[in-house]
């Protein structure tokens, strides 16, 4: 066992939405604690699952060529019940009497605020960012966010060749209900004429799409044969404004929503690497005695921050980023 801790077993669960990189996570925890003389339990489904009690001895083997597979192998749910103080009482009394006095916990906000919950009831706690949204303040990185973002360009890639070929407008809407980066890089590296961003959307939809159908307009005047709109989900409506963008310009206009694809698929190396890093940094923390914090990436660094500082912070879309995507896309 390790003598240098007052941690000796290591809880792992993964919450929330699921996100490519989850699994080199689970991985890169479970592999440290090991190489630190600690035991770990595997916790399935969240914390719907710690209130089950579905908690597994984790060996070796459960980590074997899990760090290419998109997902999470713990799985995962959302928990209504874990918002009540009872819940929170008794998901800490069962760490306890499994052992677990360490908690490591991938997920979003929602996530991190289970974990401050569980730090509040004494179990040492430490989260990690699991979402393709990157829609967490304190991080400029999330774990997922760079295989999404991979996955929906390939996609937007090939709808455009078809889109070029039939000289039509394309309405893709890619994931991001509160938050547009998906849809702001999907939309720079694809060479978007048009990005639309809940950040950015003021409710008022006729004027929204008063501008969509001037923008193709103006495009379809000097020549241009297809026009490409990234729409994030937040905004929505896709095929009713698709319907109605080729009203009112005689362009076939066609709407296509990648939906969950963009959560599957193999990690890219980024998502595999950094996660496998933040990973390794949550159980150093646990073993030097931190509690109630979340591991972020900044200016280069890995990070850590107490979660309510965490949870306090706000994010928006870098407005010098946004300006240079609507500049490229005219």
């Amino acid at each position: 066992m390790n003598k240098n801790s007052a941690i000796q077993t290591v809880g792992i669960l993964t919450s929330g939405g699921d996100a490519p990189g989850m699994n080199a996570a689970i991985r890169a925890v479970a592999r440290t604690a090991w190489a630190k003389g600690l035991n770990v339990k595997g916790i399935y489904r969240g914390y719907s699952g710690l209130l089950k009690q579905e908690i597994f001895d984790m060996d070796k083997s459960f980590t074997c060529d899990i760090i290419s597979r998109g997902g999470t192998v713990l799985y995962t749910a959302r928990c209504e019940e874990f918002k009540e103080l009872e819940a929170q009482e008794r998901a800490a009394q069962i760490c306890r009497d499994n052992g677990i006095d360490g908690l490591i916990v991938i997920g979003g906000d929602g996530s991190f605020r289970g974990a401050q919950k569980l730090a509040a009831q004494g179990i040492n706690t430490v989260a990690l960012p699991g979402t393709i949204d990157l829609d967490i303040a304190c991080t400029e990185y999330t774990i997922g966010f760079d295989t999404a973002v991979n996955t929906a360009m390939q996609a937007i890639d090939k709808i455009r060749d078809s889109s070029t070929s039939h000289e039509r407008c394309s309405i893709i809407e890619v994931m991001g209900r509160n938050a547009g980066y998906i849809a702001l890089w999907c939309g720079i590296a694809s060479g978007a004429e048009d990005i639309i961003i809940p950040e950015r959307f003021d409710g008022n939809r006729p004027k929204l799409e008063g501008k969509l159908i001037d923008s193709i307009m103006e495009k379809k005047a000097i020549g241009k044969k297809h026009h490409l709109i990234i729409n994030a989900e937040g905004i929505g409506h896709s095929y009713g404004m698709a319907k109605r963008i080729e009203q009112a310009t005689h362009v076939e206009t066609r709407a296509s929503i990648l939906g969950y694809m963009q959560r599957g698929g193999s990690p890219t190396a980024k998502d595999r690497v950094y996660a496998s890093y933040m990973g390794a940094l949550a159980v150093d923390l646990l073993c030097a005695g931190a509690t109630n914090r979340v591991v972020g990436y900044r200016n280069g660094q890995y990070i850590d921050y107490d979660i309510e500082d965490a949870l306090g912070m706000a994010k928006d879309v870098d407005e010098y980023e946004f300006e240079i995507a609507q500049i490229l896309g005219r």
